[in-house]
């Protein structure tokens, strides 16, 4: 029987029937595994299901029975490819499971920045509406979000279910994407009022929204992460943001995660235009329960000797 090994399942949530993997072969399931502990534990299996260790030459050196790699996500940058295909490992992602998910999401923190939802939630919650002897309060303005432009850069699932979002908001939209046309990247961030992030990291987009790209934007951009950490330069990014340059921040996804005291968001972190949460944003009930099923069906797919979602 193949056995199947799951390294960081916690990263699915305590919640989730796994059972759909688990009844295809002998498995076996760690809530997580250290940099140290994935050696071991590749070299005594057939099939790794994991999301965030870093599989690559070092840490599979041992792996000699591993037959399949599947992530439980659409980005594989934790996946050394090349080495996976010199050495005869299959490759599967999922690909479009999470879309509806991140793009409410990101909507929701594109909506609540831009009406300051939090501070207003505030105060009432401490009280301070009660002694107000108001019946409403204006501060911050806000203004409304329709007839604003929208720039969404990187046009695949979750990209097109953002535009289509932000379109029934009432938003002009702007889309950027390497394969599927639209507007340049400058012109986007030249333009755009409000700008959303969904492309992969890859070595073309590492750093893409760095100090040059954010000098392009107008000042008081909202600016929303959900993709990858790493296509942006954190440091420019916090910087834009102390500076007013970027209006409002939110993010789902960092370089580090979780992101320490050094980190350059860590600062940030507690301001009140700022919205940064632990990604989370693909992980709704039903996106996840779609990974588990996706999943299992690439490795039925791979034991029936088909492809499916492949990468090699």
């Amino acid at each position: 029987m193949i056995k199947i090994t799951f390294l960081d399942a916690a990263t699915l949530g305590e919640d989730l029937d796994l059972s759909p993997v688990l009844r295809l072969g002998d498995a076996t399931v760690y809530d997580s595994t250290s940099k140290e502990e994935i050696k071991d534990r590749a070299a005594k299996t057939n099939v790794i299901v994991a999301n965030k260790v870093a599989l690559n030459e070092e840490t599979l050196s041992k792996a000699k029975n591993l037959k399949l790699i599947c992530v439980t996500a659409t980005g594989f940058d934790n996946v050394d490819l090349p080495y996976c295909r010199k050495n005869g490992i299959a490759v599967c992602n999922v690909a479009g499971y999470s879309a509806n998910s991140v793009c409410q999401v990101t909507v929701a923190m594109a909506l609540s920045l831009y009406t300051h939802l939090p501070e207003y939630s505030r105060f009432v919650g401490n009280g301070l509406y009660s002694k107000s002897m108001v019946a409403n309060r204006l501060e911050p303005v806000y203004r409304e979000i329709a007839g604003k432009t929208w720039g969404v850069l990187g046009y695949g699932s979750i990209g097109k279910k953002v535009a289509a979002a932000a379109i029934a908001l009432g938003c002009v939209v702007l889309n950027c994407s390497k394969t599927k046309g639209g507007y340049d990247i400058d012109t986007l961030c030249r333009f755009s009022d409000i700008i959303s992030v969904h492309i992969p990291l890859n070595n073309d987009t590492k750093n893409l929204l760095n100090k040059d790209k954010i000098s392009l934007m107008k000042k008081g951009v909202v600016l929303i992460n959900t993709s990858r950490g790493g296509v942006t330069d954190e440091s420019a990014i916090a910087g834009a943001v102390r500076s007013g340059k970027i209006g409002a921040f939110g993010c789902d996804v960092y370089t580090q995660e979780p992101f320490g005291e050094q980190h350059p968001f860590y600062g940030i972190k507690n301001l009140d235009n700022v919205c940064l949460t632990p990604h989370m944003a693909w992980g709704a009930l039903e996106s996840r329960e779609r990974l588990v099923l996706e999943v299992a069906e690439n490795i039925a797919a791979f034991l029936a000797g088909e492809r499916r979602s492949r990468l090699d």
